[in-house]
């Protein structure tokens, strides 16, 4: 409890409730919430002393799909607040406890959770034995394109799993800002207007006074501005087509909240034209504390430059800011797109068949990820051609998974008595 104390310290107060109150919905909510607990335990184990670009947060659900640049739908990772050189075991063995949480959640059996594990555990291993043997280029260009590869898993999943893997992706396809649009806006004196929806969506002017609103709104139109300076000249080009309309808070996630965040509504041509982005607070990588300090001096632009490098293609508006937050002080900001096709499948719906093609997809993700980044070959070599780093991690995995049972009742204890205050049911 200490050490989720300290963190939540530096988050915004009145939310830090709402953070605890997520993390009680399940002791798969409150591992998604606590990644710097599970970064402080993995200091103290052995390191193979090879680094790579790590995610930092790679449980299962930091996984899914959106849309490339070329407007293709890929699988990859898709969150990297906490990014970081560091070792690339703990992010498989944050993915491999993941799986034990997230099917112990859903009463999977010991054997189908150890199954799941393994199974995903070596298609790490042998994905990463396959990058190590290829060219450069060939790593760098290589892709986990949905379309491509859902006729393969018809041999992998039963009919009811495919079909319900075929839904996910047309769903994702419509994820976007005009989706946002229709659903976060209304029209106010004939503009569109962000919709009020508090404590998870909270408009600029009921956060405010009209002076202060006025001044702070003034600070983002330079935020935006200089924004701009962080992408590439076509994608600056095209985001002056854009206007500035609207903002407001929005509560994301489990581990983020507590964190600033903003939704930006611009607009184009006209109200058919919307674009919706998100700045997202970036602080110190959980990792920080015992892999050292990032090279960025802007936290915004180690999450930006640490999703390029891992990601196999990213978001033609991701960029960083720094500026003057709400409570005061400078703080750090990654900008993206509000929604970009994006898409995943919760865990709690999965049965151990989908969770093991599922975490087998994650797995290989994280490989190619961790192949772009790090010396490939030797950990490849470090890995080897047995099963016995597979069994390894399934065994921690599974005492990791007792280790956060035993936290996530902790929290229940706190609350409980009094000790934190949580908010459930937001």
């Amino acid at each position: 409890m200490d050490l989720l104390e300290e963190q939540a310290a530096s988050r915004v107060p009145e939310l830090v409730p709402v953070r605890y109150g997520r993390m009680l919905a399940s002791p798969f909510a409150f591992y998604r919430g606590a990644a710097y607990l599970m970064a402080a335990d993995l200091a103290s184990t052995p390191r193979s002393g090879i680094s790579v670009q790590a995610c930092g947060d790679a449980h299962v659900s930091n996984f899914g799909l959106f849309g490339s640049p070329e407007r293709e739908l890929l699988f990859d990772i898709n969150d990297f607040d906490e990014t970081l050189p560091g070792p690339w075991e703990w992010d498989v063995k944050r993915l491999g406890a993941s799986l034990a949480v997230a099917g112990r959640n859903n009463g999977f059996a010991d054997g189908e959770c150890r199954e799941v594990i393994t199974t995903s555990v070596g298609d790490y291993r042998t994905a990463m034995r396959e990058f190590a043997s290829m060219r450069n280029l060939d790593v760098w260009y290589s892709r986990l394109q949905v379309q491509e590869g859902l006729p393969q898993l018809q041999a992998l999943l039963s009919k009811k799993g495919l079909k319900e893997a075929e839904r996910l992706v047309e769903k994702a396809r419509t994820k976007d800002s005009l989706q946002a649009f229709d659903k976060l806006t209304h029209v106010v004196d004939g503009e569109p207007r962000i919709v009020s929806d508090p404590p998870l969506i909270v408009p600029i002017e009921e956060l405010l006074t009209a002076d202060q609103a006025a001044t702070f709104l003034e600070r983002y139109h330079e935020l935006l501005r200089t924004y701009r300076r962080s992408l590439l000249g076509d994608r600056r080009h095209l985001l002056e087509d854009f206007r500035f309309v609207h903002m407001a808070h929005k509560v994301v996630g489990v581990g983020s909240v507590g964190t600033q965040a903003w939704i930006i509504l611009m607009l184009g041509r006209d109200n058919g034209d919307p674009l919706f982005l998100q700045a997202k607070e970036a602080q110190d990588s959980v990792l920080a504390p015992f892999v050292g300090k990032s090279r960025f001096a802007n936290q915004g632009q180690r999450v930006v430059e640490g999703q390029r490098l891992m990601q196999a293609a990213s978001d033609i508006f991701l960029g960083w800011e720094r500026t003057e937050g709400l409570s005061g002080g400078k703080r750090d900001f990654y900008i993206r797109q509000l929604r970009d096709w994006k898409g995943s499948w919760p865990p709690e719906a999965m049965d151990p068949r989908v969770m093991s093609v599922y975490g087998r997809m994650c797995a290989r993700t994280l490989a190619r990820a961790h192949a772009r980044s790090g010396d490939r070959i030797a950990i490849a070599a470090y890995l080897g051609a047995s099963d016995v780093f597979d069994r390894s991690i399934a065994t921690f995995a599974e005492a990791y998974g007792d280790q956060n049972e035993r936290d996530y009742q902790a929290l229940k204890d706190a609350a409980a008595s009094g000790r934190v205050v949580a908010e459930t049911g937001v």
